[in-house]
C-alpha cells in the first residue's frame, strides 16, 4: 500500500501517513464518512440493477479494499456504481444472478486486456470542455438523486437537512480537525434517537448483511451460447466502468494537483471487479460523489482512506447494523447536497465566462451535459461530448487553410505558384481541389507546401486528383516544399491510392 501522498505538504507516502497521528487521523475519519455516505447509495444502485442490497454492499467492501491496493489513483473510491447498475440491468431481469457473475469475470478480464493494450492512455485526448461537462452532470445528478429523499417525507425532514448543511458550512470555519459531514451525521443521528423523532433512516433503504461475504461460483453452463449472452453486458461493464474510473481520476488528479497511473488504475478496476465477482458481486467502479467526499470534505490523500471505507463498510454493516440504519436519511442528503454544490463548476456558466469561451467549446460542455442527464450514464454523455468535440475541431481545422496565388516567370515562362499554408487532413483537403484554376492556369504550375502539413491519405489522394487534372490539359505540376513525416507519406502513397 505505498504511494505517494498527493498533496506536498501532507507527506510523501503511506509511510509517512503512518508516522503522522494528524495525518492518519484524516484517512481514517475520511474513510470512515466515505463508508457511511456509500451504504444508501449503493443500496439504491442494488435496487436499479435488480439484486439484493447484500449484493452491492459486498461488491463496495471487496471493491474499496481491493483497489486500495491494485489502484493507481490514491484516495480514489471505488464500488457498485449507477452507471453500471445500469448497464447489468437487463441481463439480470433476463438471465439471473449467476449470468451477471459471470458478466463481471469476464468485464475484469476485459478491463486488464484493455490496460495492456494501453486503452486508459487514452483518456489525455478527452477536451478540458468535456471533462467540465462531466463534473457538471456528475453534480446535477447527485443533486437530483437527493430529490427523492425530500418528497412525501415528514417536515421534520426539512430542518434536518438544514441543521446538517449548516453544520458541514460553518464547522470548518470553526475547525478542520474532524471532517464536518462526520460531525453533522453524528449530530443528527444523535438527536433523532434523543427525541425520537420519526423519519427516514437508512435500514429504510433496505436489508444490511448480517455475515460476511463468502464465495460463490456461477453457475452457468460453459458453452458459446454462455459467452454470447455475457459478452454484449461484460464489454459494456467493461468500456463503462473504465471511462468512469479514468474520468475520475482525472478529476482527482485536477483537485489535488498531482498526476496518477491511469494503466494501473485501469487493470486495478479489473482485479477489483473480479476480486468482487468472486463473493457473487455485481460488479462496479470509481464511485464520484463518495471520491469527492474522501478527497475534498474528509482531505484524504492516500490509499488508507480508500481501503478504510471498505473495511469500516463491511464492519459496520456486519458488527453494528442497527446503529447505521439508526442515520437519518436527512443527515446523508445534507451532505451529498454540498457536495453537489460545490462539484459544479459555477465559473463554467458564469456569464463573462459564456462571452469570453468559444461556441463550439460551450456546445461540447452542452452536450456531455445533456447527453448524461438524458440517458442518467455519465459514460454516454462524455463520448457523445468527446464526439462534438472531435467534429467542431475538424470543422475548425478545416476553415484555417489559406491559398495565396503568386504569378512569375521561370526560364522567361509563365510561371503560377500556388502557397497553401494549414494542416492538410480529409476535412480540410476535400475543398482544395476546387481551388485551382486548372483551364486559365499557364503551362508550369507550383504548388508550394512549405507553410502545409500533409496528415493523411485523402490529402495525398488530393493531390494526385489535382496533379491528374493538370495532366489531362497538358501542363506541368510541381509539387514542393515538403519534408519530413510529410513528404514521407506523400513519396510512400502518391499514384497508389487509385
Amino acid at each position: 500500500m505505498h504511494d505517494t501522498l498527493s498533496t506536498p505538504a501532507a507527506g510523501s507516502s503511506v509511510r509517512a501517513a503512518f508516522r503522522s497521528p494528524r495525518l492518519l487521523t484524516t484517512e481514517v475519519l475520511a474513510g470512515l464518512v466515505t463508508s457511511l455516505a456509500l451504504i444508501p447509495e449503493v443500496i439504491s444502485f442494488a435496487v436499479i440493477a435488480g439484486v439484493d442490497p447484500k449484493v452491492a454492499l459486498y461488491t463496495s467492501c471487496i471493491m474499496a479494499i481491493t483497489i486500495a491496493f491494485v489502484g493507481g489513483r490514491p484516495a480514489m473510491v471505488s464500488a457498485a456504481a449507477g452507471a453500471t447498475a445500469l448497464v447489468i440491468a437487463p441481463l439480470v431481469a433476463s438471465h439471473g444472478i449467476d449470468y451477471l457473475i459471470a458478466a463481471v469475470w469476464l468485464a475484469g478480464a476485459l478491463q486488464i486486456l484493455f490496460a495492456v493494450a494501453g486503452l486508459a492512455r487514452l483518456v489525455r485526448f478527452i477536451p478540458r470542455s468535456v471533462m467540465i461537462g462531466f463534473v457538471n452532470a456528475l453534480a446535477v445528478l447527485i443533486f437530483s438523486a437527493q430529490i427523492r429523499h425530500l418528497v412525501d417525507v415528514p417536515w421534520l425532514v426539512y430542518p434536518l437537512v438544514a441543521a446538517g448543511l449548516a453544520m458541514i458550512v460553518l464547522v470548518p470555519k470553526l475547525t478542520t480537525s474532524v471532517p464536518a459531514p462526520l460531525i453533522a451525521i453524528v449530530v443528527l443521528t444523535a438527536a433523532v434517537a434523543l427525541f425520537h423523532l420519526d423519519v427516514p433512516d437508512v435500514a429504510d433503504q433496505g436489508e444490511l448483511p448480517s455475515g460476511l461475504p463468502t464465495w460463490m461460483i456461477p453457475d452457468v453452463p460453459l458453452t458459446w451460447e454462455t459467452l454470447t449472452i455475457i459478452a454484449p453486458f461484460a464489454v459494456g461493464l467493461a468500456l463503462v466502468g473504465l471511462l468512469e474510473s479514468l474520468l475520475t481520476a482525472k478529476l482527482v488528479d485536477d483537485i489535488t494537483d498531482t498526476p496518477s497511473d491511469k494503466t494501473r488504475e485501469a487493470w486495478g478496476q479489473g482485479v477489483a471487479n473480479i476480486a468482487g465477482a468472486v463473493f457473487g458481486g455485481m460488479g462496479g467502479c470509481a464511485m464520484i460523489g463518495q471520491t469527492m467526499i474522501n478527497v475534498k470534505e474528509g482531505r484524504a490523500r492516500t490509499r488508507i482512506s480508500t481501503f478504510l471505507a471498505g473495511a469500516f463498510l463491511l464492519v459496520l454493516c456486519v458488527t453494528v447494523g442497527d446503529v447505521v440504519g439508526a442515520i437519518p436519511m436527512a443527515a446523508l442528503v445534507a451532505v451529498m447536497l454540498v457536495i453537489a454544490v460545490t462539484t459544479f463548476d459555477w465559473r463554467s456558466i458564469a456569464p463573462r465566462t459564456l462571452r469570453l469561451m468559444p461556441r463550439s467549446e460551450t456546445l461540447v460542455m452542452v452536450v456531455t451535459v445533456v447527453g448524461t442527464l438524458a440517458t442518467h450514464n455519465l459514460a454516454v454523455g462524455v463520448v457523445l461530448g468527446v464526439l462534438t468535440a472531435m467534429v467542431a475541431f475538424a470543422r475548425r481545422v478545416a476553415h484555417m487553410t489559406r491559398i495565396d496565388v503568386v504569378d512569375g516567370e521561370c526560364d522567361g515562362v509563365a510561371e503560377r505558384t500556388y502557397r497553401v499554408s494549414g494542416e492538410l487532413f480529409w476535412a480540410s483537403s476535400n475543398d482544395l481541389i476546387h481551388r485551382f484554376d486548372y483551364a486559365d492556369d499557364p503551362d508550369s504550375v507550383v504548388i508550394d507546401l512549405s507553410g502545409a502539413d500533409v496528415w493523411d491519405a485523402s490529402t495525398v489522394a488530393t493531390l494526385d486528383a489535382v496533379q491528374h487534372k493538370y495532366a489531362v490539359r497538358g501542363k506541368d505540376v510541381r509539387i514542393v516544399g515538403l519534408d519530413g513525416s510529410s513528404l514521407n507519406r506523400l513519396e510512400r502513397l502518391s499514384g497508389r491510392l487509385g
